[in-house]
C-alpha cells in the first residue's frame, strides 16, 4: 500500500491548500511555460531533421538520432503535459534535463544576457527559464487546477 502511494505521490503528487489566488498564479505559469515551450519549440523539432541531429551528435552525444528525439519530445509532449497538468513531475524532471543540456552544452559560451536586446532565440537565458520554471513544478506539483489534482484525490 506504502508503494502505490509513494508512486502515485511521485506521478501526481503536489503541494495541497493554497490560496486561491496562488492556485491560479500557478496554472497561468503552468499554462503558459507548457504551451510556450510545446508550441514555440518542441514541435518545430518535431521530427528531429539532419541538422538538430547533427547538433546533438556535436555535442558528443552518443547515438545521436535517439537523443534528438528525446529532447524534440521533451520539449513537445512534455510542454503538453506540463500545460494540462498531467504527469506534471515526471514532464517536469524531462524538461529539467533536456533545457539543463540546452543552457550548460549548447549554450554554455552564449551570454547570460545580452545588453540593449530582449532574450535571443537559442539564448541561455530561455533555456534557464524553462528550467528554473520546470524545476519549480518537479517539486510544488501541478496545483488544484490540473488533471494530476483529479487522479490523486481520494476515490
Amino acid at each position: 500500500m506504502m508503494q502505490k502511494s509513494l508512486f502515485r505521490d511521485l506521478l501526481t503528487g503536489g503541494l495541497n491548500h493554497l490560496p486561491l489566488r496562488a492556485e491560479i498564479g500557478l496554472t497561468i505559469l503552468r499554462l503558459g511555460a507548457g504551451l510556450g515551450l510545446a508550441l514555440g519549440h518542441g514541435f518545430r523539432k518535431m521530427p528531429p531533421g539532419g541538422d538538430f541531429i547533427d547538433g546533438i551528435g556535436e555535442m558528443g552525444f552518443p547515438v545521436p538520432f535517439i537523443f534528438a528525439w528525446l529532447a524534440a519530445l521533451s520539449e513537445s509532449i512534455g510542454g503538453l503535459l506540463l500545460a494540462i497538468g498531467l504527469f506534471t513531475r515526471p514532464a517536469a524532471l524531462f524538461i529539467v534535463i533536456t533545457m539543463g543540456v540546452a543552457a550548460f552544452v549548447q549554450h554554455a559560451n552564449d551570454p547570460l544576457f545580452i545588453p540593449d536586446a530582449g532574450p535571443q532565440e537559442g539564448s541561455m537565458q530561455l533555456a534557464l527559464m524553462f528550467l528554473i520554471i520546470a524545476l519549480a513544478f518537479l517539486l510544488a506539483g501541478s496545483g488544484r487546477f490540473s488533471i494530476d489534482h483529479f487522479l490523486r484525490r481520494p476515490r
